[in-house]
Parts: C-alpha cells; sequence; structure tokens
C-alpha cells in the first residue's frame, strides 16, 4: 500500500505512523515536540492559580529534572548514539520537546568532544514571558533553566555543565541572539545530584516501555538512526522513514513522561484528587490546541466523522501504542468509536497519568479533541464494552448546542506556540 503524504484521503482504521511518508512524519514530528513543549503552558498557569505565583518555578523544576533524564536516555538507545560527550548531548537537545525546532531555535557548535556552544536566534518560551516583565524572565531563564538544564546533561555525563555566556533580560533591549551557553564537561569529583523524583518517574511502566520498530524502512533516504557525526544543522527531514517512525513514538512519550512528573509534584503537595483535576485540566487544554493544530499539516479537511476519527489517531496522546492501546473505528455516517484497551496507561497502579482519570464518566479531554474538529460532537462512555476496556461512542448531534472551546485551550493559546508555523527548511535527505 502506498504511503500517505498527509491524511486527506478515506479514513483508515489500521492506520498507524507506519503508513506515513517521511515528509508526511516530519511534518507529524515537529508537531509531536511542540505539543509537548507546549502542555505546560497549561499546567503551571493552574499551578500558580492553586499555589501561588511563583510555584510553578518549582514545579517546573521537579517536572524537568524528573523526566527529561530518562527520555534522553531513550532517546540515544533508539536512535543508536549513546554516549557521554559534549556531541550527544546536542543530539539530545535535537530530539527533545524541551527544544521543539524552529519555535525554539537552537544552533549549535561543537569545538571538541568535552566542549560546545548552543544559542538561539529565537526563543519562543522567551517571547512568551517577556510582556510579563523581567522578573518573570529571571525565573524562567536563571531560576528555571540552571537546575533542569544541568539536569538534562547530567543524563549523558554526570559532570556535564551548562552555562550561560549571556542570558536574558536582555541588555541592550532586543539583544540577539537572545542567549548563548557554552555545554562542557566539569570537575568530575563534583559529580550531578539528580532529583529525588526522577527515580518514581523511572520505576513507571511508562519509562521503560518499549515502541513498535517497523523494521524496515517503506520509503529510501535518509539516515536509519543518529550514529554518526552530529550535525548542527540536523532537521527531521534528514531521518529515514523507519527512524522517523520511532523518534515520533519517543517524542509522544516525552510527553507522557513530562505529565507523569508534573502530577507527582501536584501529589505530593495536595494529594490524589487535586493531582487528577489538575492532570485533567492540563490534558484537556492541550488536547484542544494540537487536535487544532494537527489538521493544517496532515490535511485533515471539514468537520464530519471521518476528520473526528483522523484526528484522534494521529493525536500524540494516545501513542505510543505500546502504552496506549488504542483504536478508532467508524460506526456510523454521524459516528465513530474509540476504544482503549488493557495496556500499561491504564496499569500504572498510580494518580499520575493522564489515563487514571478515565473511567465510566465523559472526560472533557476526549470532548475537546471532538470539539476541536466540529463542536457538536461529544464522547459518550460505552457501558461494559465487549471488545475493549474502555470505550466511548463519538457522536455529532447536528441539533446538539456546540460545545464552546475549553477554558483550558485559552490559558494554552497564550503561547505565540499556539500559532506559530512551521517552514521546511531542508529537502529530504536522499542518501
Amino acid at each position: 500500500m502506498p504511503l500517505r503524504d498527509d491524511y486527506s484521503g478515506a479514513f483508515d482504521p489500521d492506520a498507524s505512523l507506519a503508513g506515513f511518508s517521511r515528509q508526511a512524519l516530519a511534518h507529524l514530528g515537529r508537531e509531536y515536540l511542540l505539543n509537548g513543549h507546549l502542555q505546560d503552558r497549561v499546567g503551571l498557569p493552574l499551578v500558580a492559580k492553586r499555589f501561588g505565583g511563583d510555584a510553578y518555578v518549582q514545579f517546573s523544576i521537579e517536572e524537568w529534572m524528573a523526566a527529561s533524564p530518562i527520555y534522553s536516555l531513550r532517546m540515544q538507545r533508539t536512535m543508536n548514539f549513546e554516549g557521554h560527550d559534549v556531541g550527544t548531548v546536542f543530539k539530545n537537545l535535537q530530539l527533545d520537546i524541551g527544544a521543539p525546532h524552529q519555535f525554539m531555535d537552537f544552533q549549535f557548535r561543537l569545538d571538541r568532544p568535552d566542549y560546545g556552544e548552543f544559542w538561539l536566534p529565537h526563543c519562543g518560551a522567551l517571547l512568551d514571558v517577556e510582556p510579563f516583565g523581567e522578573e518573570r524572565v529571571k525565573l524562567m531563564c536563571h531560576a528555571i533553566e540552571d537546575p533542569t538544564f544541568d539536569a538534562t546533561a547530567a543524563a549523558t555525563h554526570p559532570s556535564m555543565k551548562m552555562r550561560p555566556i549571556h542570558r536574558p533580560p536582555r541588555v541592550p533591549a532586543g539583544r540577539y541572539p537572545h542567549c548563548r551557553w557554552s555545554v562542557f564537561i566539569g570537575d568530575e569529583a563534583e559529580p550531578y545530584e539528580q532529583h529525588p523524583n526522577l527515580e518514581i518517574v523511572r520505576s513507571s511502566k511508562l519509562a521503560s516501555v518499549g515502541i513498535v520498530d517497523p523494521g524496515e524502512d517503506a520509503e529510501p533516504g535518509g539516515w536509519a538512526d543518529y550514529s554518526g557525526h552530529f550535525d548542527p544543522g540536523f532537521q527531521l527531514e534528514d531521518l529515514s522513514q523507519r527512524a522517523l517512525v520511532m523518534v515520533g513514538q519517543e517524542f509522544a512519550l516525552q510527553s507522557h513522561l513530562l505529565a507523569r512528573a508534573f502530577m507527582l509534584s501536584v501529589s505530593q503537595r495536595l494529594g490524589d484528587t487535586a493531582t487528577s483535576e489538575l492532570g485533567a485540566a492540563q490534558w484537556t487544554g492541550i488536547a484542544a490546541l494540537t487536535a487544532e493544530r494537527l489538521r493544517g499539516p496532515m490535511a485533515i479537511g471539514g468537520d464530519d466523522i471521518e476528520a473526528v476519527a483522523k484526528t484522534f489517531q494521529l493525536h500524540p496522546c494516545f501513542h505510543p501504542r505500546t502504552y496506549v492501546d488504542f483504536r478508532v473505528e467508524i460506526t456510523g455516517s454521524r459516528s465513530a468509536r474509540i476504544a482503549i484497551d488493557d495496556c500499561p496507561a491504564l496499569s500504572e497502579g498510580d494518580a499520575f497519568s493522564w489515563f487514571a482519570g478515565l473511567g465510566a464518566a465523559p472526560h472533557p479531554a476526549l470532548d475537546a479533541i471532538a470539539g476541536a474538529v466540529n463542536p457538536r460532537a461529544r464522547s459518550h462512555p460505552v457501558e461494559s464494552p465487549r471488545d475493549a476496556r474502555l470505550a466511548w461512542d463519538v457522536v455529532i448531534d447536528p441539533n446538539a448546542e456546540p460545545q464552546p472551546p475549553p477554558q483550558e485551550l485559552a490559558l494554552a493559546k497564550i503561547s505565540r506556540g499556539a500559532s506559530f508555523q512551521f517552514e521546511q527548511r531542508r529537502m529530504l535527505r536522499r542518501e
């Protein structure tokens, strides 16, 4: 069956990432990166509202320190570039949802295995916070970045350091590039001490779940992995079709790891009830935003039930399928059934997961995805489904009142990332 360059054709209940072309997967991969990056734009304002204005700083630190070392090492294994040098750290940054391509426009110079620099001509996160004043900029670019950058680097080498050459607040105003950092191996007698929440997140089923390896490329060209030299101009178009299928799954998993670390931090302060509330709100906001964003690059037109079903299929919150055993089928001219069978996502045994909140009641995140395509579409839980652990009928009722956009979506849209448009900066690598 020919690969899809987008999802403009007929709905396929068996569609998977492996059925898309390299070009489509590169577009999808950038959206998955941005999805994971922007979920904090929903979660952290909720934290500030519940815990006070400065609480989001500590939550950010705990969240990234408890997740990024795990997914950094996972990506090294998946893309075959395990190592202990600065080039390995740079490769990780190129495949990290903390650095979604173009929105966080990381540029690199590798001088030696033990020293290099990166800089950002465009930092979407900085442009989001600068209007709120210098103090907010310092909280992000100093208080949050200092410990979290080192946590990411220390996953590769326990003495790897990231130190600013210059960083915001921008002096003089409008300074370009926005920041510049050195990365180097420091005193090996003083290894970095990771956050204790790292081991809690590492013990989850999510942290060790496998991904689907297609086994072979369905399209010629591109790198099979990133085991070769570090390329400062790397773009997703450089990878092979098989490699893009695999990193797409890892991008989705990075998002889940961050959500798990976020919800763990909430639970340690307020318990599981508050964890479920904030987790559901975070999921609802980012689910709606990404459902809106996916439609353009994947050419999902219209507002019929096929468009709804396609959006559910591609949404990163239901990937990788090895973690979330998710499927979609069209059941009528205005109805589809979405279902999740027994899988690691439903058997973590704790409250630190978006999926822990799923059950017999409707869930706002599911309605947010459906409503992003057609505001008259809503999900209805299916009692005791025979062929799944949980199931919902998603129905477009032309006589129903349109559901309003969820309040949490407005939080996500405060960020410029919500409307950010990606460019294709490199053509597909043919070798």
